[in-house]
């Protein structure tokens, strides 16, 4: 028991730090599944892309609509960042927009981890 709340004040403290240091909320569970889907696709994470990762990766189906409204919540907290495509003909000469996680993205994945690590590290296991 003193294991865990040991583990608990430290992962409370991280926590405090890095929502103090990045002025930061925690992250809801689709923030976390599509800055996880950006990494996992590198250089070729944009919109349609993004919304097939999270959708092999959830077993569901998602607008895109949500999808987009999450990016553009995740660009104004500075979670990711954006790049313009090169014109591409096969899109009528737009863009694609790419996304890319930036350090502070990258932290939050790490804090909603240890959050994560920490909660399932205590609890018993689930019998068959």
């Amino acid at each position: 028991m003193n294991f865990f709340i040991e583990k608990r004040n430290l992962f409370v403290q991280l926590t405090y730090t890095y929502i103090k240091r990045e002025k930061m909320r925690m992250i809801s569970r689709i923030e976390e599944i599509i800055l996880l889907s950006i990494w996992r696709l590198q250089d070729n994470a944009y919109g349609i892309t993004i919304l097939e990762e999270v959708k092999k990766a959830t077993g569901k189906s998602w607008l895109t609509g949500s999808i987009y409204a999450s990016l553009g919540r995740l660009l104004k907290r500075g979670l990711v960042e954006s790049i313009e495509g090169e014109p591409t003909a096969e899109r009528g000469g737009r863009r694609k927009i790419y996304y890319k996680l930036t350090p502070e993205g990258q932290q939050a994945l790490l804090a909603v981890k240890r959050l994560n690590d920490i909660i399932w590290s205590s609890i018993p296991p689930f019998k068959s």
